[in-house]
């Protein structure tokens, strides 16, 4: 599998791997960074660990991972990644997104996200893209509906946190042919 940059003005989106992944630890000591999220990023080893996973996941093909830069602070901002890649029934989920404290509310987001759909429906020619996001996480459930995700229910307890508590998952959808419409809105705001 052959997987171009993604980029635009904005931010560019590489190919994470064990060669890269260091440009992450920095930010993945930020307190709280994914405090939704059922990964441990915490120590160097924790990272190092998520990130043979995701790199697993690559060969197998089954997650695309990538390693975000902030092309405007001009520094690495964290990681992004599709995963569950369904590609007899051409499914894919985006998600496992983190980026530092001091990169959220900026529109790197946004932008990350239109470049990973574009990917996804028009070089890929997939079907849907899937968001799952713990129901208590209020500001990326509102980053997704912003994007024009549309809730399609909630996995009630369904993945178990580092803490032992049980989240309940929302799934968030985008169809092919909804692209074409949120496509025009993302490309007015970024």
């Amino acid at each position: 599998m052959n997987i171009p940059t993604l980029e635009n003005n904005r931010v560019k989106l590489s190919l994470l791997d064990l060669s890269n992944y260091k440009y992450l630890e920095p930010i993945a000591q930020e307190k709280d960074l994914i405090f939704y999220s059922p990964s441990d990023i915490s120590t160097p080893k924790k990272l190092r660990n998520y990130v043979e996973v995701a790199v697993n996941g690559y060969y197998n093909k089954t997650i695309i991972p990538f390693l975000v830069y902030d092309k405007e602070k001009q520094m690495y901002a964290g990681s992004t990644r599709f995963g569950l890649i369904n590609w007899k029934n051409k499914v894919l989920h985006i998600g496992w997104t983190w980026i530092g404290h001091n990169f959220q509310g900026t529109g790197l987001n946004e932008n990350m996200k239109f470049l990973m759909l574009q990917y996804a429906f028009e070089t890929l020619e997939f079907e849907k893209v899937e968001f799952r996001i713990d129901e208590r996480n209020n500001k990326s459930r509102r980053a997704v509906e912003k994007l024009g995700a549309t809730l399609e229910g909630i996995l009630r307890k369904d993945v178990l946190m580092k803490d032992g508590y049980r989240r309940s998952t929302c799934c968030y959808g985008i169809l092919k042919e909804e692209w074409p419409v949120i496509k025009h809105n993302l490309q007015k705001k970024i």
